[in-house]
């Protein structure tokens, strides 16, 4: 039987894998700083959206098809393969989003990922066999195979590998390649002979186009809820004034204020940027920085800082055992900071230079261990790593 596609449902069924990527890898690059419930959370969800991607892709695919007779779908195949694609998805996801992930990491998640593409496809292809005799040519089998774990690893270098550009529109569109050419190439491969002859329905209730719209914009609404149901709302920035004392027991070794800044442009990160160089503002060198937690405002006492990562808008100050929320930018708290104790060794990340322990190179970039109670990592800037590697080794007993 000749195979042919609906050329507008094989670009809707591109859309929706490229949008279900991109909400899956969304979540995904938050998994290592939640923690407790809203981790496993987002695990979940991470797995579910990213499935979901690749099952509703393979089922719109399916209905581009331009076949003569009825098919009829077997649920518990269909079921049985989203099942399984969400198990091995899962485990992609845990690899590249629970720890900074290196080589080996990212090939383990590339196969996991690539496998459950293929999973879903050809074990979804086995509902059709009531209608439908298929054959599949061994040659493009195996290169569909390769075309999904290749594509999955280029798409999760990209997004989580340690001096990738981490750009998540361009992992997200490889994700959808990999969904939709491993799909596409092994259709390629696929002979479908009727076993018997069935006329068409004389009164299909939905149009195979129509079907396909109705599951896009569920498709759509189900990644939309996980976006709006998992992803935080950064808390309203408190107006520049100056604080009054914190209430006592608040958090660890709350000070007595904060020091009157004003605001800070965003700006960007300069090579040049925050190496000791930089002037004191008026009123000295912050001994505090603002948080939240639940709804309450606190100071943290500069003191404890080991790290800062810029989420959006906000960062996260992390002690050394706690991660706590800061309603300024990266760039405002670089400028509270003392340029000879901390440094802006990356975009996203500014650490406390006296709390690295291991500077582990990767190609030109790197990223950083601290000493602290609970592990954490850092990445490095290429134009960073050398000036950070300096620092270190002037220090007696810091490793390099």
């Amino acid at each position: 039987m000749n195979l042919q596609h609906e050329p507008w449902l094989v670009a809707l069924s591109l859309i929706v894998a490229f949008q279900g990527s991109f909400v899956g890898l969304h979540l995904a690059r938050q998994i290592a700083e939640a923690q407790g419930v809203r981790h496993r959370r987002l695990i979940a969800s991470s797995a579910l959206s990213l499935s979901l991607a690749i099952w509703t892709m393979h089922f719109i695919g399916m209905l581009a098809l331009n076949l003569p007779l009825a098919v009829d779908f077997l649920v518990l195949p269909t079921l049985i393969s989203f099942l399984i694609c969400v198990l091995v998805v899962g485990i992609a996801v845990v690899f590249v989003g629970t720890n900074p992930p290196d080589g080996q990491r990212i090939a383990v998640a590339a196969f996991a990922m690539g496998g459950g593409i293929v999973a879903m496809h050809y074990l979804g292809m086995s509902a059709l066999h009531t209608t439908l005799h298929l054959s599949h040519a061994p040659v493009f089998v195996l290169a569909s195979i390769v075309v999904g774990v290749l594509a999955s690893g280029m798409a999760l270098w990209l997004g989580f590998g340690i001096g990738a550009p981490r750009s998540l529109v361009g992992s997200a569109a490889l994700m959808a390649l990999a969904i939709s050419a491993m799909h596409y190439m092994a259709m390629a491969g696929t002979s479908m002979h009727p076993i018997s002859e069935v006329a068409p329905s004389s009164q299909p209730v939905l149009s195979q186009g129509l079907l396909a719209v109705v599951v896009s914009i569920v498709a759509f609404l189900v990644s939309g809820l996980f976006m709006l149901s998992l992803v935080p709302v950064p808390a309203q920035r408190p107006k520049p004034s100056r604080p009054t004392s914190a209430a006592p027991g608040l958090g660890p070794q709350v000070s007595d204020g904060s020091p009157d800044d004003g605001q800070v442009g965003e700006g960007d990160f300069h090579d040049d940027g925050h190496d000791g160089t930089a002037s004191m503002p008026p009123g000295g060198w912050a001994k505090s920085l603002p948080v939240e937690r639940d709804g309450i405002r606190r100071t943290l006492d500069v003191s404890r800082l080991s790290a800062v990562k810029a989420q959006a808008h906000y960062t996260q100050l992390f002690d050394g055992e706690d991660t706590w929320f800061c309603p300024l930018t990266i760039s405002e708290v670089a400028a509270r900071l003392d340029p000879t104790l901390f440094a802006r060794i990356h975009r996203s990340h500014i650490v406390k230079i006296d709390r690295v322990s291991t500077l582990k190179r990767s190609g030109d970039a790197g990223q950083v261990a601290l000493s602290t109670r609970i592990p954490y990592w850092a990445p490095v800037a290429r134009s960073r790593s050398r000036w950070l590697k300096q620092q270190l080794e002037a220090r007696p007993g810091r490793a390099s």
